[in-house]
């Protein structure tokens, strides 16, 4: 434990004395205000059957500058351990393999966490400043922000097992945002030639991002979302484990 909460640390630091948190940071937060204020002047001008958190998280714009966040993050973890020579020591060390992957990864999570969670102050401070209430409710908004927590988690895997697979950063982001887009469109294939309610259906349904944060963002929980995301991403961290294990042999 003594060794994860080392290395978990040793993580944190890097990414926070570096500027790339803090400028990614600061163009998330300046391009999602940006966002907000557009949809907040828009519901405005026409009344809007949806809520404001709702409308907010189904903006393509929204999507667009969300999945470009992950290859930014995670694109560094390996591939410049790898491209520095410094992986070989750090498997090599009395470190087990199973810490320097849940160590970086959950570092990462906290990071993106850390990120996001400015464009969910736009929402209490929106109805602090006109005292408007109505245009969202807790609800949407908690599940809104349990929904890009899944969705966070797993792309941070995706990134976790595409830095572990080159020693080339721009490599790794490029595959990581490849596979991030691939995953998000796929969920959009139940639209396309298929017979509604039936099993095709539904399991395309079941991979779809836009699906679960139009159920989250309403303020419907379900635990199918839950449990998809999680173990997706033991899975892909499991993956990551076994490229750097077959590394350490070789080494």
């Amino acid at each position: 434990m003594r060794t994860f909460l080392i290395l978990f640390l040793k993580e944190l630091r890097s990414f926070f004395l570096s500027p790339l948190a803090w400028v990614v940071m600061a163009l998330f937060t300046f391009l999602n205000g940006w966002l907000f204020a557009s949809m907040v002047n828009a519901m405005r001008l026409r009344v809007s059957p949806r809520s404001l958190v709702f409308n907010m998280f189904e903006s393509g714009w929204f999507w667009m500058g969300f999945f470009i966040l992950f290859p930014l993050i995670t694109m560094r973890l390996f591939a410049e351990e790898r491209k520095m020579g410094t992986i070989e020591g750090l498997l090599t060390a009395p470190v087990r393999t199973s810490e320097v992957v849940l160590a970086k990864y959950l570092a990462t999570v906290i990071v993106y966490v850390i990120i996001v969670l400015p464009v969910f102050l736009f929402f209490p401070l929106f109805q602090v400043v006109t005292g408007e209430s109505a245009a969202f409710h807790s609800g949407a908004l908690w599940g809104s922000a349990l929904g890009l927590l899944l969705v966070g988690i797993f792309n941070v895997a995706i990134g976790t097992l595409a830095s572990s697979l080159t020693a080339n950063q721009l490599i790794a982001a490029m595959l990581t945002f490849v596979l991030v887009m691939l995953h998000y469109f796929m969920g959009f294939l139940h639209n396309f030639g298929v017979v509604p309610g039936s099993n095709w259906t539904d399991s395309l349904t079941y991979f779809s991002t836009t699906e679960h944060m139009q159920a989250l963002s309403e303020g419907l929980i379900d635990s199918r979302p839950i449990f998809y995301y999680l173990s997706f991403s033991v899975i892909l961290l499991s993956l990551t484990h076994h490229v750097l294990e077959s590394r350490k042999w070789r080494a």
